[in-house]
């Protein structure tokens, strides 16, 4: 009997047959084999089938290991989402070094510091970034093998390696044996933070992880072997939610992306099928206000999953109407991009477009293989009351949630603190289960004593039509502390006056929540589409205590 106090030890056994580590390398090993004609990946006019990518693969590790290329070595990779990087999320992890994808967005100076804290080995650089990696590669004291990733594409004024990939590719071996982890919890992939007040945190990802996470995103976005999927959304961020190892799970075609603009979305949704994609809301934003010409309908829904940052409902509504389907996530870097998710309920029948929408806008329950989650105390990690209104951090339990951060023993400590991992964001949890952010804890204003969530303002703004996207700070008042300074980005051909703003926040919430500021102009976003607050902070700081600014 199992339960009996003896027990079965004796005849229980971890073997080569009931034990394999978990690995989304494993994933490709088996879409070829099932799939080696199935086309696995679409770039321009190149076609590649699962055999081929196999086959490239294997060809690829090999060529790294011939470079002397060993278990926990960093290999790292500035390219936009063209085939190599795709390549290199299995070709690097089965010889069991660890893959960082490198923000193409960064500056020199932050490149330079991720290649020197990885200690990185190898550098892959597509052509397109060859005087971003120069640059960094002056700075760095770390001086790995450079390999040239090049494109016809694009002419570049700088080559800066002599070994270009495909060559490299050819000397791999195509019958090299793509190997799994010894253990499952072995680092994977190391992705930096955006570094927006200091420098990078590296945060570490296991093969474990990131293939749970990944069989997590094929079940919460319904991916079939006949998925097409649109590569928006950066491999850099967060090895692109996991969808990198997804979509091959599933059989389903990568569709790769170089650039990201609506006109060539709009041209490879209606000539390449496209089901899936994923994209900032400032993507979405872009794509609802393009031009009527540049616009296709697509002839199927598409599924579009969005993060990053909360969408306005705004957003949410205009994608449904131009025939996409919506899936809210929330999560961050630290927990391998997919945390919560938004799912829709039976009682929302009957509900008007807008308040569905503004339902999705809420960061929702948790994410498929997400073990627990709660809006807890800040200081002693109890949860708060689910009544929509306490206020909390949200703080999450799971296998998908990062190893630690690099050689960062202090801020690993502190994000795991009290057994949950501390987001930083603020948020209520509603009676169904579901969280809605009120803000990142660094972004609460707080005016008179009064506490106010700056996306609740920037919610508002954005219901206004004229105004295309909207960003609130805390802007320093010698009588209240803080007061809302709004920073609003109008609609193309819409003109508008801040009083003509401030009098629109007066009708829609609370006097103490109305923007006392108002400024106009082009937000200021990282490469992940997020806005950049402490710009924006700094300006306010400087602003003349009016609500007049035009």
């Amino acid at each position: 009997m199992i339960g009996d106090k003896r027990g079965l030890q004796g005849e229980l056994q971890k073997t080569q047959a009931n034990y394999v580590p978990l690995s989304p390398v494993s994933f490709l090993k088996r879409s070829a084999k099932i799939y080696p004609d199935r086309l696995a990946i679409s770039y321009g006019e190149r076609r590649i089938t699962y055999g081929a990518f196999y086959s490239r693969v294997r060809r690829f590790a090999a060529a790294l290991a011939e470079l002397g290329i060993d278990v926990g070595d960093t290999v790292s990779i500035i390219a936009p989402n063209v085939p190599a990087l795709l390549e290199a999320h299995y070709a690097v992890p089965t010889i069991g070094a660890v893959l960082s994808a490198i923000n193409t967005r960064l500056d020199a100076a932050n490149v330079a510091f991720i290649l020197e804290h990885s200690t990185s080995k190898v550098l892959l650089v597509d052509d397109e970034f060859a005087d971003l990696a120069a640059e960094a590669l002056q700075l760095s004291k770390t001086k790995p093998h450079i390999i040239r990733i090049a494109d016809t594409a694009i002419d570049p004024t700088l080559q800066i390696s002599p070994v270009e990939y495909e060559d490299f590719l050819s000397l791999g071996d195509p019958h090299f044996a793509l190997q799994l982890p010894k253990d499952e919890w072995q680092p994977i992939t190391l992705n930096y933070t955006s570094g927006t007040t200091g420098d990078p945190k590296g945060a570490v990802y296991s093969h474990r992880g990131t293939y749970l996470n990944a069989v997590a995103n094929t079940i919460s976005f319904g991916m079939t072997a006949d998925t097409v999927y649109l590569w928006i959304l950066p491999m850099f961020h967060c090895n692109g939610w996991s969808h990198t190892w997804a979509v091959t799970l599933a059989g389903g075609t990568h569709v790769c992306l170089r650039r990201v603009a609506p006109e060539t979305i709009f041209e490879q949704i209606a000539s390449k099928g496209i089901t899936h994609t994923c994209a900032a809301p400032i993507v979405m934003n872009m794509l609802i206000h393009a031009p009527d010409e540049v616009k296709k309908r697509p002839a199927k829904v598409i599924k579009i999953a969005t993060g990053g940052a909360p969408p306005p409902s705004t957003v949410i509504a205009g994608m449904e109407d131009m025939g996409f389907e919506v899936v809210h996530l929330y999560g961050l870097t630290e927990t391998y991009g997919p945390a919560t998710i938004c799912e829709k309920q039976n009682d929302w029948t009957g509900l008007s477009k807008e308040e569905v929408a503004l339902r999705l806008a809420h960061q929702g329950q948790s994410h498929p293989l997400v073990e627990d989650y709660q809006i807890g105390d800040i200081d002693n990690s109890k949860p708060v009351t689910a009544d929509g209104n306490t206020v909390g951090e949200i703080q999450i339990r799971s296998n998908t949630i990062m190893m630690g951060y690099h050689n960062n023993p202090k801020a690993t400590k502190a994000a795991f603190e009290g057994g949950w991992f501390h987001t930083g964001d603020l948020a209520v949890m509603h009676a169904d289960a579901a969280l809605e952010i009120k803000d990142r804890a660094k972004d609460v204003i707080i005016s008179g004593g009064e506490n106010i969530s700056s996306i609740e303002i920037e919610e508002v703004l954005t219901r206004n039509p004229k105004i295309r996207e909207a960003a609130v700070v805390a802007k320093p008042d010698a009588k209240w502390g803080e007061t809302p300074c709004a920073f609003v980005e109008l609609s193309e051909g819409a003109a508008c006056e801040a009083q003509e703003v401030i009098g629109w926040c007066r009708q829609n919430m609370a006097g103490f929540k109305v923007p006392k500021n108002v400024v106009f102009g082009e937000l200021p976003k990282t490469s992940t589409g997020k806005i950049k607050k402490f710009v924006l902070r700094e300006h306010a700081c400087n602003l003349t205590p009016i609500s007049e600014n035009k």
